[in-house]
Formats: C-alpha cells, sequence, structure tokens
C-alpha cells in the first residue's frame, strides 16, 4: 500500500525553552512552559489546542495523562512517545495523521526533561532491562561504553579517523557559535577535540553529549490555519519511522532508515541531492555517520571520505546540525530528539537567524533513540519543504 501524502498539514511555530545545566525543577515545569510558548506566540486559546505529543524521560511517575492533569487540559487526541531521539519526527507523522484524520485540529509536539544532579544517572541505570542485565553487572553504566565498541568496530571497518569524527564536532562547534540557546559558548578546535581526555576508548570528552535540562515544541495543523493565525511553517513532504531494524546484525552498522530510505525520497518527490541541509540526531560523531551512509548521501563505508570533502556549517557545504545539535546545544533528555526538527522548522520558515542558511527549500531530519545495551532500536526521519 502507497503512503497518503501530508497534503494540506504543516508543522509551525518552533519554540525553544531555553536550556540550563541543571534544574530543580520537574520535567512537568519545562513542558509546561513549552506549551505556554506555543499558545501565547499562536495567539490560541489553550483550549484549542485539542491534541497533544508528550516525549519525556523524567516525567516519571506521570505519563503524558498525568502532565495534562498538571496542565489543566483535555485534549480528544493524546500520544505519549517514549522513542528517545526519534521522538520530533515520530511525533510530528503521528500528529499529522491525527490532523489528516479529524481526530484533531491543533496539535501540541512537545518534548522535555528536568536535569537534576543525579538524574541522568539515574535515568540511564533504569533504561531498559537488557541495559540492566547486560551492562550495569559488569560496571558499564550509560551508553558511553556501547557507542564506544560501535565506534571502534565503524574505525576498523570503514577507515575512518577521530580527525575525521573531530571534523563534524568542530563544525557544530562553529554554528553553535551562531546559536543563541546553545550552551557550548566556547570555540573548539580540532586540536582541542584531538587531546580530550579519554571517556571510553576511542570516546572522548568532545565525543559525547552534555545532560541538561530544557524543552521543544512546535504546532501541527492545517496548512489554511496556519497561514490564517500568520505563523511560520513548513510543508511535510515525506517521513518514516522502523524500530528494532536489522536485529539479527552481531554489531550494528546501519539503522533502520535503510528499510524504508527509497520511499521516503519518492513520497517527498525528491532525492538527496536537493537537501539543502541535515539535521541529525547526534549523541555521538559515528551515529551522524551513520546516518550520512543510510539516508543516500553516500554509499555504506563512505562517509569518512564525504566528511573529509564537505564542510557542514552553516555558510559550507551540507550543513549540518545548523544550531550546533546535542554535542554543542547539549542533551535536554527527549527534547535532544525534538532540536533538529525545531531548527529545520526555522530555517525553513526563514526565522533561524544567525543559523540561517541561505536559500534553503529543502531539509532532511533525522532521529535515532533508545540504544538498547548493543544498539539503538528506533529510527525516523522526515523530509520537509518551504510554504508554496
Amino acid at each position: 500500500m502507497a503512503r497518503q501524502s501530508y497534503d494540506g498539514v504543516v508543522a509551525a511555530l518552533p519554540v525553544t525553552i531555553p536550556y540550563q545545566r541543571y534544574s530543580t525543577h520537574a520535567a512537568h515545569g519545562w513542558l509546561g512552559r513549552a506549551l505556554g510558548a506555543l499558545v501565547r506566540q499562536s495567539g490560541l486559546p489553550k483550549d484549542a489546542v485539542d491534541g497533544v505529543c508528550v516525549s519525556s524521560f523524567t516525567l516519571a511517575p506521570d505519563t503524558a495523562v498525568g502532565l495534562m492533569q498538571h496542565l489543566g487540559m483535555s485534549p480528544r487526541w493524546l500520544d505519549h512517545i517514549p522513542t528517545g531521539g526519534a521522538s520530533g519526527v515520530v511525533g510530528l507523522r503521528r500528529a499529522a495523521r491525527a490532523v489528516q484524520a479529524g481526530d484533531a485540529d491543533v496539535v501540541a509536539c512537545i518534548a522535555g526533561d528536568t536535569n537534576h544532579v543525579d538524574s541522568f544517572r539515574n535515568t540511564v541505570s533504569q533504561f531498559s532491562r537488557f541495559a540492566q542485565d547486560g551492562v550495569y553487572p559488569y560496571g558499564a553504566g550509560g551508553p558511553n561504553a556501547s557507542f564506544a565498541l560501535l565506534t571502534a568496530h565503524y574505525m576498523r571497518a570503514y577507515g575512518a579517523t577521530r580527525e575525521d569524527f573531530g571534523k563534524l564536532c568542530v563544525a557544530q562547534r562553529e554554528n553553535a557559535m551562531r546559536y543563541p540557546h546553545a550552551l557550548m559558548k566556547k570555540p573548539l578546535t580540532l586540536d582541542q577535540y584531538l587531546q580530550a581526555r579519554v571517556i571510553t576508548d576511542p570516546i572522548h570528552l568532545f565525543d559525547c553529549v552534555m545532560p541538561c535540562a530544557g524543552a521543544e515544541g512546535f504546532l501541527v495543523m492545517e496548512e489554511r490555519r496556519a497561514r490564517d493565525l500568520g505563523l511560520p511553517y513548513a510543508r511535510i513532504l515525506g517521513t518514516i519511522e522502523r524500530h528494532n531494524a536489522w536485529h539479527e546484525d552481531p554489531i550494528q552498522t546501519r539503522g533502520g532508515w535503510t528499510m524504508d530510505v527509497d520511499e521516503l525520497y519518492a513520497q517527498a518527490g525528491a532525492a538527496p541531492a536537493d537537501i539543502d541541509f541535515m539535521q541529525a540526531y547526534d549523541d555521538y560523531p559515528v551515529i551522524n555517520f551513520m546516518q550520512i551512509e543510510d539516508l543516500g548521501l553516500c554509499a555504506k563505508g563512505e562517509a569518512p571520505d564525504y566528511v573529509r570533502r564537505n564542510t557542514f556549517t552553516v555558510d559550507g557545504t551540507l550543513p549540518l546540525n545548523t544550531s550546533g545539535g546535542q554535542l554543542s546545544v547539549g542533551q535536554a533528555g527527549a527534547a535532544g530528539g525534538y532540536l533538529g526538527m525545531v531548527e529545520a522548522l526555522r530555517q525553513l520558515s526563514n526565522t533561524a537567524g544567525g543559523t540561517q542558511v541561505a536559500g534553503a527549500r529543502i531539509g532532511l531530519v533525522s532521529g535515532f533513540g533508545m540504544i538498547n545495551y548493543d544498539r539503538g532500536l528506533c529510527t525516523a526521519a522526515a523530509i520537509l519543504g518551504i510554504a508554496k
């Protein structure tokens, strides 16, 4: 069955609640501030938002239902999306289908997390049963060790070097210097990247995201309504999502994007050469390489050479993570899965300010989430375009 188009449905009004390294507030407060910003800036009454998508790691013991009680809302459509770094794209596509079906008129997609002193430690210690059984008994808590193994294997298999990974990190830091909400405010040189302390070989300090608190959000509605409200928006040209792909692979070298990438471009009526910028989920640089390959910008194993041939800066070739990505903005929990989506919406509505890519018409957003012992389980991607 052919995928239906998203004609007439758009994503509008990207908002960011500025990040903080630590916060004493609950996730509810961060998510509420994102919703409040969407309501105020749209000019809509709160009860006009009749659908909500929620993503958060630190909302427990509440789910999206409990959050609605806290926020005094009674939506007729509600989704709780626990897919981590894939949540932004997954939320977009499910909200768009709800609007198409008439199940909701305006959907607020919000993601946010707090970061107390021990929030991240507590989150990773209870992340999944696989992690509890397969990792923690050996003292390897958190994703660093898992991604170190994936990175080392990728380097052996395809000839990537730390200089290649460093080039992406340095380019993203240069982009972050233009973005007002980035927590990393100092320039990063390749030498600083290479000389940084080891975390889990070959992962060094600047290969890792910094946990923080914050929230992101956007609205999904019919295009005619966004125009009537005078809201900035982008068209949804195509989307895909896939979970637990290639589970038979002994080590992860490809993601679920490869199972649906041809459908993605066919639905969008576009090709990889048409992409003006890319927002990739970047908890570690090797995952950027995987997404560049699996989404067709180059063949499998050719990302190291592709990286050497491009600049990835806002005013360079293939602008990548134009806000700086999580590696330079920070990772506000599940909001990390929204960071690229919100930045893409700004790019395509010409509201990105200092990070604006000149002449951007088509953008690619990629999500990758839920590292479960030895691999990420959730993949998603969207191709977005400017208003006609």
